[in-house]
This record gives C-alpha cells, structure tokens and sequence, in this order.
C-alpha cells in the first residue's frame, strides 16, 4: 500500500510490448473477423481466377565471330545483354512472331501477344529465359517457341544487315582505287614515282580486299535455342493451400491493424497500469470469475471458492493499510452502473472482516434502489414482517439486522430503505453516530454507496468515511472516469485506497438476467406507477402472509426486500 506507484515510462521495453501484445489480444472479435477475411479472399482468389499454363525457353545469345573456335575468342563481345532484353520484348520481335503464328492459324494481335510475355536474364550469363502465360498449354507452348524463333531471327538479320552494309562501305573505297591503279598500269614509265605509287595502290586494294573476305567469313549465328518450350503439364501460380495461407498471414495482418485502430481509440482503461496511474491509487486485487457465485452474493464460507480467498487477501491487506486502520472506515463504490459488483464486494470484505474477529458494521447507503437485505437471503436474521417498522421514522431507523456468515461468524447490516429525500438522510445525525462507531476498538465501518458519478450519495458520505475502494470492470471503466472519481474524492477531502477489479458479467449471464426481469415484468405492463416491478423498485408485494394485510401495508417497498 506504501510502495511509489511505478509509472508506465519506468517500465522496461520489453514489458511494455507484451503489455501492448496482451492488449491488441483483447479485440479477438476483430483478429478473428481479420483472419476470416483474408482465407475468404484467399479462396475466392483460388476458385474465381481462370487457370493459366506458362511455357518457357532459353536462348543463349552469342556475337558474330570469324573463328569462334580460335583461342581467345570472347562469346559475349559487343553483347549488351540489357538491350539485347528490350529487343526480345519490342514490338518488332512481336510482329514477326505474329505472322509466324498466324501461319499456323493462330491470328493474335501484336499487343495481346506481348502481354503474356515475361523475358527475364539469369545473373552473370547470356541467357534471356522467355516465358509465356496463355490459356492453354499448347497455347503457351507455341507462343512461347515463336517468340523465341522470332527474336533470333530479327538478331540474325540485323547482323547480317550490318555485315552487308560495312561490305558496301568497303567496295565503295575499293572501286576509286581500283581505277587510280589500273591507271598506272596504263601509262609507260619506270620512274621511281609511279612505281611507288602503283604499290602503295596495290597494298591498299589488298588490305580492302581482306576485309571484305573476313566479313563475308564471320558466322552469323544469332544465338542457340538451348532449351525448348514445352507444353506444360500443370497451370501456373498458386494453389488453393498456398493463397489460403497467404490470405490467412494478410489477414492476420489485417486483425492487428484493425486492433491497434481499435486500441488508439478506445476510452476504455488499457492495462493495470494506466488504471493505476489514472486513479492515483493501487490495485488491490483482481476477482477471479467463479460459476457458483452466481447464486449469492456470499463468497466466504463457500468451500474451495478462490473468490473468497481473493476477497481475504484484500481484506488483511486493507487491514494492514496504515491509513485504513487510523479510522478504520471504508466506502465502497462503482464508477458506473447497477453497483452489483460493488455491493459483492462490500458483503464480502465485511464477512472477511467479521472472519478476522473484527466487530464489522455494513451500511447501505443506496436508498434509491436498496436490495442488499433481499440479495443476502436466508444469511439475514431478525428481519421482522415488512409492516412491522413502517412509520413516520426516516432512515435508518429499525434497519439494523444480523447476518450470519457460515463458518466465518457475523456482522451487522443496515438495509438501505427507500427515502424521499435522499441527500439529507445520508448527511442526518443518526448517519453520522453509526459512522462514528468505527472508532470503537476492533470496530469495522463499511459503507456501500451507489455509483459515485450517477449520484452524488457518495460524495456525501466522502466527510465520514474518508477511505475510499472502487469496484469497477476494466473492460468498461474509461480513464476519464477514473481520473475524475479521483478528483471529486480528492476535493471532498477523501482518498481512495485501491481498485478492485471484476471480471463483470459474461453475455450469457446478461441475456439470463435479462430473461428473469422480462419474467418478474410479465403481466404488470398496466399496473399503476409505483408497483413493484421484479427489481424491488415499486411498491411491495403481496407474499401470501395472512399477518400481513392490504390495510396494513403502505408505500414502502424496502421493507419487502429483506
């Protein structure tokens, strides 16, 4: 209770990601919505898209060579094998292909052809892999061999344009010299001149000559089909498992996004942590959900209930808190709500007490719907008819009662009653001399109030009973709620001691409450304003008591629920 509140920036990063973690887990709504999503999408990528069959072929690309056989001959000179790549997929490659294709009764257009076309260079080598996807395996497989046949060819015929076109240059410098020589040849003479003339025409016509030889000499081979398309056996991309697992991962993705959206919007309390830092004040335990506590509001003195024991372990701690044994005064309340859980808690901390040999006094204070004295049951003693205390006595006058705490021992209530005017009954004399009976030795003061931001009964009582425990639900408490209980008890001139956590109730458990006042609710539709309405919130009614009579009873419907 003394140790400094650590906050949430003094924690470890580590910690703070499973706490992260822990809390993107609390929208499982949305991790599952997320991952049905993606298997959805997954299979209708699976079962809606058309099958298609791929074919592929690999051509090694090679430059012209003289003697590709001599030593030192480089396979890859003058090769670009970037441009070479462009080539294979522009639309001159796809014309020729085309025609090809259309030789075979395959008209396609030059578009649609080099759509399904993927030509793709395997790292450090001359190959260009070219792939075709159709829509059937023949289809791919000769699309893709025309292709590949047409880019050799186009390589073929432009090297052999180039071949004629430097021939055509060469001829074109070897015909003027030709003549200058043969002029020579004409003329009579042996001076030294035309001698050297006539020989240096001669050297030039031959090394003229020699190219021409060489060029028309050079193998002109474009490239070798290495690997031929051929028909596929199965259609290409992913299958069902793949795309389910893949759709499966996004939509997991998906989830956490959608989760963490969730988490950054969320008003609600994230973490014990940020309950603890937003209300100033420890937490004193967390309730475990227990089936058999159903039934009762009595969680001690039920054998093996891990409820009770939670309710002990908060007890001897709030026994030991120096500031609660000063004065030895407790409230208990909710932020919001039916105060159901609150009105648990403050039952069972007062059968804990009781159980440690304290002399416990339990005071509801909720007087608008008071129901402890019913909810208790059978553990209430010396509950008398419900005429028997009417009278012009305001509260709490004839409320005190015994409850009886199997195995525990017992502890005194004072049952709320329904009360006109509400704030001056809590502020009245009689109020205070039962508060004041904490100060008593070995006495215990618990005082259950309504929800302290639905009325403002609480904040009345925060002058007497200054230490304060909240019972609250962390799904649906807000930060804003707990920083501002924080502050209207801190400005009454209370404080609160710690949180108690609940797990609240599960949807079944709220669909059978709703159920049972639906059915205490039948066929009272037309009764008149203040009858009893299944929740102890009308007048009383009737029980089939002979001592009890129409004339006898009057507007006082707090009396029918002890």
């Amino acid at each position: 209770m003394t140790q400094p509140i650590r906050a949430l920036e003094d924690q470890d990063e580590p910690a703070l990601l499973r706490d992260q973690f822990r809390q993107l887990l609390r929208y499982r709504a949305l991790l599952a919505s997320g991952v049905v999503l993606g298997l959805l999408g997954g299979g209708w990528l699976a079962l809606s898209g058309e099958e298609s069959y791929t074919s592929t072929g690999e051509v090694v690309v090679r430059s012209a060579a003289s003697d590709p056989f001599a030593a030192g001959a480089s396979a890859d000179k003058g090769i670009n094998i970037g441009s070479e790549r462009q080539t294979a997929v522009s639309d001159t490659v796809g014309t020729l292909a085309v025609g090809s294709l259309a030789a075979h009764g395959d008209r396609v257009e030059v578009g649609n052809l080099l759509s399904g076309l993927q030509v793709t260079n395997p790292p450090n080598t001359l190959v260009l892999r070219f792939s075709y996807t159709g829509r059937t395996p023949a289809l791919a497989k000769a699309r893709a061999e025309a292709l590949a046949d047409a880019y050799l060819e186009i390589r073929r015929q432009r090297t052999e344009d180039s071949i004629a076109n430097m021939v055509d240059g060469y001829r074109a410098q070897l015909k003027p010299l030709t003549e200058q020589r043969d002029q020579l040849a004409q003329q009579d003479g042996t001076s030294n001149d035309v001698t050297s003339a006539r020989a240096n025409l001669v050297v030039s016509i031959s090394e003229l000559s020699r190219k021409i030889s060489e060029l028309r000499a050079l193998d002109t081979t474009p490239g070798y089909l290495t690997k031929k398309p051929v028909v596929p056996t199965e259609p290409t991309g992913a299958g069902l498992p793949l795309l389910l697992g893949l759709g499966g991962v996004v939509g997991l993705a998906l989830g956490l996004l959608l989760s963490w959206v969730r988490l950054v919007f969320d008003p609600a309390v994230r973490s014990t942590r940020e309950l603890v830092r937003s209300l100033g004040a420890p937490l004193l335990g967390t309730l475990p959900r227990e089936r058999a506590a159903a039934g009762g509001l009595l969680a001690i003195g039920r054998s093996g209930s891990r409820l009770a024991e939670e309710y002990r372990a908060v007890a001897f701690r709030l026994a030991y808190d120096p500031s609660f044994a000063q004065r030895r005064r407790l409230l208990v309340t909710a932020p919001r709500g039916d105060g159901d859980a609150a009105a648990a808690a403050a039952v069972n901390l007062a059968a804990a007490f009781a159980e440690m040999g304290r002399d416990v006094l339990l005071v509801e204070a909720d007087l608008r719907t008071p129901s402890l004295a019913r909810d208790l049951g059978p553990a209430v003693q010396g509950a008398g008819p419900r005429w028997a205390s009417e009278g012009e006595r305001a509260w709490p006058s004839d409320s005190r009662m015994n409850v009886d705490v199997p195995g525990s021992g017992a502890f005194t209530l004072i049952a709320g009653r329904r009360t006109d005017n509400v704030p001056r009954a809590l502020t009245s004399a009689p109020v205070g001399r039962i508060v004041a009976e904490g100060d008593r030795p070995g006495a215990v003061v618990i005082v259950l109030a309504p929800p302290v931001l639905s009325y403002a009964d609480a904040v009345a009582l925060i002058d007497r009973v200054e230490g304060v425990v909240v019972v609250c639900d962390p799904r649906e408490v807000h930060r804003s709620d707990l920083e501002r209980i924080r502050e209207i008890i801190g400005a009454a001139g209370g404080s609160v001691l710690g949180a108690l956590l609940h797990p609240g109730r599960s949807r079944y458990e709220r669909r059978t409450r709703k159920k049972a006042g639906r059915r205490h609710t039948g066929g009272r539709s037309g009764s008149a304003p203040g009858r009893d309405d299944g929740e102890g919130r009308g007048g009383p009614e009737h029980t089939g008591d002979p001592a009890e009579t129409l004339g006898l009873r009057t507007f006082d419907s707090t009396m029918g629920r002890r």
